[in-house]
């Protein structure tokens, strides 16, 4: 069977043989950002708006991207092409580039490493979307929005692998973050959402999230359906308390939860409003057109 092919700089290599040099100081420093993009039956879902957020990141981050969006989609779609794939995990990678061991990015000459990986993923059971999941919150907070802004998706996970360590430890598959001020903000890979009262509520960008494609394209899919959607500050006892609950994310796309910190949420079953949200929200992915960008 054929290596995975890579695209790396301008060309596609077989996965061994895809590498960067030591010294970028994205390998030594996590100086760079990122993109998790999906694609359904050959088409790049979201495209535009992934392309917007890696594009605003690398300018937060003041990396010079070396391709335009334009030639940037085309690297998308031609490694899905490369690689014989329609439904596919892509991961798009940016970094400073080549430097020395110190942290000045002046010593980045040149410039930095654009990589591509598409590939299949599955984050979550199947069985999950049916039954609902549980989940737990992370002793690890999100980090200052002063430090890092989080609505730039940036190589360094850490505090998210720490809160993902601790809910595996615990036998589960997700945590709840909370932010500097104790509310809830999002989960390790997903944002969160609950439904109190028929009213779907939602942790704004305020609340140190990363302002996800899925989740603001969820939000567009309920309010389109006329349920009523709430940007508003979220605190556990919100959680608890919920009539139901729910992850989006890209490689999760949208999964109902039924417990949460040893609560059960609502009926302990996938909520009526939640159901309906994923029905609709596969459909939107069916019809889903790229625009381009």
């Amino acid at each position: 069977m054929a290596e995975p092919l890579v695209y790396l700089d301008g060309e596609f290599k077989p996965k061994s043989q895809a590498a960067i040099n030591v010294f970028d100081h994205g390998f030594l420093y996590g100086d760079g950002l990122f993109e998790g993009i999906r694609a359904y039956n050959g088409r790049v879902f979201l495209c535009r708006e992934h392309l917007d957020r890696f594009y605003d990141g690398a300018n937060c981050l003041a990396i010079k991207l070396p391709l335009a969006k334009k030639e940037m989609r085309e690297v998308l779609y031609e490694s899905l092409k490369r690689n014989g794939l329609r439904d596919a995990y892509i991961r798009l990678i940016a970094t400073r580039g080549v430097g020395d061991l110190g942290l000045s990015p002046l010593k980045c000459a040149g410039r930095g490493s654009i990589i591509c990986i598409a590939a299949s993923i599955t984050l979550y059971p199947d069985e999950f979307y049916r039954t609902g999941m549980k989940i737990i919150t992370s002793a690890v907070q999100r980090s200052h929005p002063e430090c890092l802004n989080p609505r730039v998706k940036s190589l360094n996970y850490l505090s998210n692998i720490l809160a993902k360590i601790e809910a595996i430890n615990n036998g589960y598959e997700e945590a709840i973050m909370l932010n500097h001020r104790g509310e809830v903000a999002e989960c390790t890979g997903d944002n969160l959402f609950i439904v109190k009262n028929g009213i779907v509520k939602t942790p704004p960008p305020s609340a140190v999230i990363l302002e996800g494609c899925t989740r603001n394209c969820v939000i567009r899919v309920a309010r389109k359906s006329r349920i009523e959607v709430r940007e508003e500050t979220l605190a556990r006892f919100d959680v608890y308390t919920a009539d139901e609950l729910f992850l989006t994310g890209t490689a999760a796309e949208l999964i109902p939860v039924v417990e949460a910190d040893g609560r059960s949420i609502g009926s302990g079953k996938p909520g009526p409003v939640t159901l309906d949200l994923l029905a609709k929200f596969r459909r939107f992915i069916k019809a889903y057109r790229d625009p381009g960008v």
